[in-house]
């Protein structure tokens, strides 16, 4: 990341002569989660893979900007570029950093994508979120089965659940055995325990909607899915990231 650290600062080296950040939300929580004796799956994971549907609404919104005002550069982003996605979106008064390194807003929780327009049009800005309603509440540092939250609001990676069943390559290492929780493709720990996702609202997203199967499977089920099946469930799902063959080194740790 630290080649990249000067774009993350600043955002004319990503789109010259910028002037304006716009930061947006996409909600995902959803209506119905994994019935309870199954293997669990980020809930960002249940649809398809947002880069593609957040980023295709961004380009209707830069389409219509431009549309409307005239000659106005600029691009859009998810998840997809070196830019302080968090930073600016509590500098645009959308909510505060929680102690688990997410943006929670009072209104609906964590339960969101973020996303950005930057252009060189400059605009009239929101206040920045100053308040950190976290207050003395620890539960998401409490909860983490792998010590993975620092005091700093920042993340150990190298400790997260999330690095470990989607990033990691290698060979989950042993100490970690009995850590998961159940969790064989990403974590949604730090975010169930938060008090304020009791605010949390279902998505009106249809493309976020999960396959039937991922909500019914079991864990016998899950131990006994072949390659077909998993591309059949995860056809567009941001899951194939790992792999059939991730998918199923993750299984065969949980069952140790």
């Amino acid at each position: 990341m630290e080649n990249h650290f000067d774009k993350r600062l600043d955002p004319t080296k990503l789109v010259p002569g910028a002037k304006s950040v716009i930061s947006l939300q996409y909600n995902y929580f959803p209506k119905e989660t994994q019935n309870s004796d199954s293997y669990k799956i980020s809930k960002y994971a249940y649809g398809e893979d947002y880069h593609h549907i957040i980023k295709s609404k961004l380009h209707e919104l830069l389409t219509s900007i431009q549309d409307n005002i005239g000659n106005v550069a600029g691009r859009v982003f998810t998840d997809s570029a070196p830019i302080l996605e968090r930073v600016w979106a509590k500098k645009s008064g959308l909510g505060w950093i929680g102690k688990h390194s997410l943006l929670i807003t009072k209104q609906k929780g964590s339960y969101y994508f973020l996303a950005e327009i930057i252009l060189d049009l400059e605009l009239d800005y929101d206040l920045e979120f100053k308040t950190d309603h976290c207050g003395s509440c620890n539960k998401c540092i409490e909860a983490c089965p792998t010590d993975a939250i620092l005091p700093n609001n920042t993340i150990d990676g190298s400790k997260c659940i999330s690095y470990f069943t989607i990033e990691l390559k290698e060979e989950i290492p042993q100490a970690m055995q009995g850590k998961f929780e159940d969790w064989m493709f990403g974590c949604d720990i730090c975010q169930d325990v938060c008090p304020w996702n009791r605010f949390s609202i279902p998505h009106q997203e249809e493309k976020f909607i999960p396959h039937p199967d991922l909500l019914s499977l079991k864990k016998q089920d899950w131990q006994e899915i072949n390659e077909a099946t998993f591309k059949k469930i995860f056809k567009k799902s941001a899951v194939k990231r790992t792999k059939y063959s991730g998918l199923k080194r993750n299984l065969i740790f949980l069952k140790k």
